[in-house]
C-alpha cells in the first residue's frame, strides 16, 4: 500500500475518534444526564491534565525504548476500552475519572502520529514540509466526518457517540501495528549523562531563548484553542432560548455549523507551504494569532439569523487560526531539533499547547465567565465573553513579533524553500 495513503488512513481515524465526541459531549452531559455546569468544566480540564505529562513521557519512551508506531497502537487500543465504558457511568465524578483515563491514552497519540508520519516520509525520501500538510488534511476530514455522522444520526445527546469513537479507536490501534517501523534513535548516541539517561533531553530546549519563547506562546495559543472547543458549540446551543432563533438551522444542527471550522482547516493546511515560503514561519504564526482575534470577534456579533454570516466567517477563519500555528509549529520543532529527541520535542510542544495551555484556558475562562459574564438566571453574556477572548488574542499578537526573534537554520530554510 502506498505510504502516503497509509498515513492518510491513520490521520483520518486519528481525528475521527476525537470528532465523534469532543464538540458534542456537552450536549450529552447537559441534555442527556442533566449534570451541573460547574462539574462539566472539569471534563475539559482532563485534556490539559493528561497533556501536561503524557505526550512528553511517551515521546521519551518512543525515543529510547519502543517503536513509536507500536506505542501509538497500544495507546489507541486502551483508549477504545475507556470510550466503550463511558456510557455505563452513572455519576459525574466517575465520568471525570474515566474521561481522564481516556485522555491519558489519547493525548499522546497526537504527537506520536506526527512522529510516525515524519519518520515514514523521511525514510521514503519524501519532503515533509511539502507532502505532510496534504496528508494531515485527512485528519480534519475525519473530524468532519465524525461530526456529521453523530449529528445526522441524531446522536449528539446520545451515548452512541462514545461507541462510535471506541470502534474506530480499536480499528486504528490494530492498524497501527502495520505502519512503517519507527524505532528509537536515542540509543545510537554516546552521551551518557544523567539528563540523557532519564530521557529529559528535550527539556533542555527551554535554555534556548527562541525555544523558550516559542513554547510560552504555544501555551498561550493552546488556551485560545481550549476556549473555542469548550464554548463554541454551547454558544450556538444557547440561542434556542431566544424565540426568534429557536427554529433556525444553526440551532437545530450546531455541530454541523461548527464543522465548517474543520472544513476550513482542509484549505488552510494546503496553503501552509505557500505561506511558509512567502512569509516565513514567524509571520505564519503571527497570522494565526490575528486569526484568533477575528474568530472570537466575529462570534461576539454573530447570531443564527441575520448574523449567521459572522458565525460562518468565524468558522472559516478558525482554519487559519488552528493550522498556521499547530502544523507550522510541529514543522518548526521537527527541523530545529536533533533526530534522536524528535519524539520528546514533539511531545513537549503538545504538552505546552494541549497541556498547560488547555488548563490555563479552561480554569481562567471559567473563573472570568462565572464572575463577570453570568447573569443571575445563569444565562451568559456571550458578546462580553467573546470580546474578552478577542482582546486576549490581540495582546498576544501584538507582543509576539517583538519577542520571537531568530534566524532560520539550514534545515528550516531548506524545507521552506522546497515547500
Amino acid at each position: 500500500m502506498n505510504i502516503k495513503f497509509r498515513l492518510i488512513l491513520m490521520n483520518f481515524m486519528q481525528f475521527f475518534i476525537w470528532g465523534a465526541w469532543l464538540l458534542t459531549i456537552g450536549a450529552y452531559w447537559f441534555q442527556n444526564k442533566q449534570w451541573s455546569g460547574a462539574q462539566f468544566g472539569a471534563i475539559f480540564s482532563t485534556m490539559g491534565i493528561s497533556a501536561i505529562f503524557m505526550p512528553a513521557l511517551t515521546g521519551i519512551i518512543a525515543d529510547r525504548y519502543i517503536n513509536a508506531e507500536k506505542l501509538y497502537g497500544v495507546m489507541h487500543v486502551l483508549g477504545a476500552l475507556t470510550l466503550f465504558s463511558l456510557p455505563m457511568v452513572t455519576n459525574p465524578t466517575t465520568f471525570f475519572w474515566v474521561i481522564l483515563l481516556n485522555m491519558v491514552f489519547y493525548m499522546p497519540t497526537l504527537s506520536l502520529s506526527i512522529t510516525v508520519a515524519y519518520s515514514a516520509l523521511k525514510r521514503s525520501n519524501i519532503d515533509v514540509v511539502t507532502e505532510y500538510p496534504p496528508i494531515r488534511i485527512w485528519g480534519t476530514i475525519g473530524f468532519i466526518a465524525a461530526l456529521w455522522t453523530v449529528s445526522i444520526t441524531h446522536n449528539e445527546t446520545s451515548a452512541n457517540q462514545f461507541y462510535i469513537a471506541s470502534a474506530v479507536a480499536l480499528t486504528l490501534g490494530i492498524y497501527a501495528f502495520t505502519l512503517p517501523k519507527c524505532p528509537p534513535l536515542f540509543n545510537k548516541t554516546d552521551n551518557k549523562s544523567l539528563v540523557n539517561s532519564l530521557g529529559l533531553n528535550a527539556f533542555a530546549l527551554f535554555k534556548t531563548p527562541r525555544f523558550a519563547i516559542f513554547f510560552a506562546f504555544s501555551m498561550l495559543l493552546g488556551a485560545a484553542l481550549q476556549l473555542t472547543n469548550a464554548y463554541g458549540d454551547t454558544f450556538i446551543h444557547d440561542f434556542k432560548n431566544v424565540a426568534e432563533y429557536k427554529g433556525s438551522i444553526a440551532v437545530k444542527y450546531p455541530a454541523i455549523i461548527m464543522s465548517i471550522s474543520q472544513i476550513s482547516e482542509t484549505l488552510f493546511i494546503l496553503a501552509i507551504p505557500f505561506f511558509l515560503r512567502k512569509f516565513g514561519i514567524k509571520y505564519v504564526m503571527l497570522f494565526s494569532m490575528l486569526a484568533w482575534v477575528l474568530r472570537f470577534g466575529l462570534f461576539a456579533f454573530g447570531d443564527p439569523a441575520g448574523g449567521l454570516w459572522m458565525i460562518v466567517l468565524s468558522c472559516i477563519v478558525y482554519g487559519m487560526a488552528f493550522d498556521f500555528f499547530n502544523i507550522s509549529g510541529s514543522l518548526f520543532v521537527e527541523t530545529q531539533v536533533p533526530p534522536e529527541i524528535r519524539g520528546s520535542a514533539q511531545g513537549l510542544f503538545m504538552m505546552m499547547v494541549n497541556g498547560f495551555g488547555a488548563l490555563f484556558g479552561s480554569f481562567t475562562s471559567g473563573v472570568i465567565i462565572d464572575k463577570f459574564f453570568t447573569h443571575a438566571d445563569q444565562s451568559k453574556n456571550w458578546q462580553g465573553i467573546w470580546l474578552t477572548f478577542a482582546g486576549y488574542a490581540l495582546v498576544i499578537a501584538v507582543i509576539f513579533p517583538f519577542v520571537f526573534r531568530y534566524k532560520h537554520n539550514a534545515a528550516l530554510k531548506l524545507a521552506i524553500e522546497h515547500a
